[in-house]
């Protein structure tokens, strides 16, 4: 038996049109129903971000107890305590006690802002430190294995200068 294809597509539309109507009632049934479970509302609010913005961990806290303002970095160059293990990278500095740093990885970074540092020891990796000295830029490179005098022990006019920048590779 073949049906008309008319017939087909009204049978077919009367079947949507019933679905429809059943959705629509059930709908407003539960709209009426206080424990009827609910959609979820939809939030304009953004989920936090998960980009990460390299800030130095725990900055504030190595402020405030050890005077070391570090800002971020790539993860490679970490404070340690000086003494605590052979390699560290070590930076003196008038007014403060020495303050080092592990250094992991095949190169590493990290901005910070230390005053009056004036030499570094590097051990097992190549470091540039970059300071600040009257509102002009100096960079300095030390040689793995090598103590070098930076900032004012090597500026004729013995100005302070902060250390800006540590930049290390293998």
């Amino acid at each position: 038996m073949r049906i008309p294809s008319r017939l087909l597509a009204v049978g077919l539309a009367g079947s949507a049109l019933v679905g429809s109507a059943f959705l629509i009632a059930g709908a407003a049934n539960a709209a009426n129903q206080p424990d009827a479970p609910r959609a979820a509302q939809v939030s304009d609010e953004q989920p936090p971000s998960a980009v990460e913005d390299f800030s130095y961990p725990g900055a504030d806290k190595i402020l405030k107890e050890k005077n070391l303002k570090l800002k971020r970095g790539n993860g490679k160059i970490l404070l340690a305590e000086c003494g605590s293990e052979p390699n560290l990278l070590k930076f003196i500095a008038r007014d403060r006690p020495d303050f080092c740093f592990k250094v992991t990885g095949d190169n590493g970074y990290l901005s910070l802002e230390v005053p009056s540092v004036g030499g570094v020891q590097s051990n097992d990796y190549n470091a540039k430190v970059n300071m600040t000295v009257d509102g002009e830029q100096k960079s300095f490179d030390i040689p793995k294995n090598s103590w070098k005098g930076v900032g004012e022990n090597t500026d004729p006019a013995g100005r302070p200068h902060t250390l800006v920048e540590i930049i290390t590779s293998k």
